[in-house]
């Protein structure tokens, strides 16, 4: 006779698991060692493991520097690209063009021709005039 385990029966020996939630499961690769530090951090907070790992992450992320994603930090790394850029093209301009030639083609490599100026994401666009 094989034995089944009934799953509807309350008193199966088997541990029974209630459904905590409807977060989606993540599941962390640690090292034995942090686990048994968050294992020990779960004990003395009264926590599982899981809840364990919420709080501390949580706590790691509040006291994180905030990332510099601003619009100042965009447009200083595109101020340093046009840097390198015209200084790359200094490099393979003639030496012996006038000094208002050499700006005038790296003005027009760096901005692009102005008859596509229009296309351009990166500058602003012109406001429309308004008729009185």
């Amino acid at each position: 006779m094989i034995e089944v385990s009934d799953f509807g029966n309350k008193d199966s020996t088997s541990p029974q698991h209630p459904r905590t939630g409807t977060e989606p499961i993540s599941a962390v690769k640690m090292p034995e060692r942090l686990t048994a530090a968050v294992d020990a951090w779960a004990e003395t907070h009264h926590l599982t493991r899981s809840d364990a790992i919420c709080k501390l992450v949580e706590l790691g992320l509040k006291t994180a520097p905030p990332t510099i994603t601003s619009t100042h930090a965009i447009a200083s790394d595109a101020a340093r690209i046009e840097e390198l850029a015209v200084h790359e093209i200094e490099a393979l301009l003639d030496p012996a063009l006038p000094v208002d030639e050499r700006e005038r083609r790296i003005r027009r490599l760096t901005e692009g021709p102005p008859e596509f100026s229009h296309e351009r994401v990166d500058l602003p666009k012109d406001l429309p005039k308004h008729r009185t």
